[in-house]
C-alpha cells in the first residue's frame, strides 16, 4: 500500500528519506520503546530513541524529531514540580554556559557529513552508559559547586548539541549534589528544557527542523506517550536493576551498529 503522494512528499522531508508505511511504523517503533524506558525508569528517552532512529533516518532528521517530545515533556515536569525559580537560581552557573555551548555545537555539527555525526551520537551513548553503569558516589562540596556547575554545564551542552543527549551527565552531578528527591526531579527538568530551547531554535534557524519535521515530532507524541504507558504499569513486575542492565546492553549494541553503519 502506497502513500498518498503530497503526504509521501512532506514525510519524505521530515525523515530525509523516501517515506514508505514500513519506514513510519520503525520510527514509531522507536518512540514506543523509548517511551517504555521512560515509564519504566523515568529518564532516558533521546538516550534510547536517537541512536535508533539513526540506525534507519540521518541523524538530523532523527533529533529534529525529538523536538515535541523533549520540550513538551521537561515543560510539564518543569510546571508541574514547582521548583523553577529554584532551579534558575541555584543552577544559573550550570543553566549559562549549557545554554551557550548547546547553540554553539548545535551549528558545529549540523554542518558534518551524517556518517560523523552517526560516528558522534553512538560516542555519546557509549559515553552515556559509562556514566550510567559508573554511579558515582562522590559528594560535590557546596564551596566547589559554582565550578563544577559550569564545567558540567558546558560538557552537557557540547553533548546536547550534537546528540540531544545531555541527560547522563547532569543525573551524576546532580546525585552528587545529594538533592531531595522532589528537588531533584524539578531541577533535572528545568535543566533539560533550558538546554533543548537553543537546540531546537538553532535546529529551526538553520532549516533542520521545519513544518514537516515539526508536524512528525508533535505526531510522535502518540506512541511515545503508549510506550510510557505500558512501562508505567510494567514498572511493579520488572526489576529496575535487571533491566536497568540489559538497556545497558542494548544501548552498547545499538552504539556499535551505529560505528558500523
Amino acid at each position: 500500500m502506497n502513500l498518498p503522494a503530497p503526504l509521501a512528499d512532506a514525510l519524505s522531508l521530515a525523515l530525509g528519506q523516501p517515506a514508505s508505511l514500513s519506514l513510519l511504523a520503525m520510527v514509531a517503533g522507536a518512540f514506543i520503546v523509548g517511551g517504555l524506558v521512560k515509564g519504566l525508569l523515568g529518564v532516558g528517552l533521546p538516550l534510547v530513541i536517537v541512536p535508533l532512529l539513526a540506525l534507519i533516518i540521518p541523524s538530523p532528521k532523527a533529533i529534529a524529531l525529538m523536538g515535541m517530545p523533549i520540550l513538551v515533556s521537561n515543560l510539564w515536569q518543569s510546571i508541574d514540580g514547582g521548583h523553577i525559580g529554584y532551579a534558575m537560581r541555584r543552577f544559573t552557573w550550570l543553566l549559562v554556559p549549557m545554554v551557550m555551548a548547546t547553540a554553539l555545537t548545535v551549528r558545529m555539527t549540523l554542518g558534518l557529513p551524517v556518517s560523523t555525526l552517526n560516528i558522534m551520537v553512538a560516542c555519546a551513548v557509549l559515553l552515556a552508559v559509562a556514566l550510567i553503569a559508573w554511579q558515582p558516589k562522590t559528594a560535590i562540596a557546596p564551596a566547589h559547586e559554582k565550578r563544577w556547575s559550569f564545567i558540567v554545564g558546558l560538557l552537557s551542552g557540547a553533548l546536547g548539541g550534537v546528540s540531544t543527549m545531555m541527560g547522563p551527565l547532569i543525573i551524576s552531578y546532580l546525585v552528587a549534589l545529594r538533592l531531595p528527591r522532589e528537588q531533584f526531579i524539578g531541577s533535572i527538568s528545568v535543566i533539560y528544557l533550558a538546554g533543548a530551547v537553543p537546540l531546537f531554535v538553532s535546529m529551526i534557524a538553520l532549516g533542520v527542523m521545519g513544518w514537516p519535521e515539526g508536524i512528525l515530532s508533535a505526531l510522535s507524541l502518540a506512541p511515545m506517550f503508549v510506550g510510557m504507558s505500558v512501562g508505567k504499569r510494567l514498572r511493579r513486575h520488572v526489576s529496575e536493576a535487571a533491566f536497568r542492565k540489559l538497556l545497558l546492553g542494548f544501548l552498547t549494541l545499538v552504539a556499535v551498529m551505529l560505528l558500523a553503519k
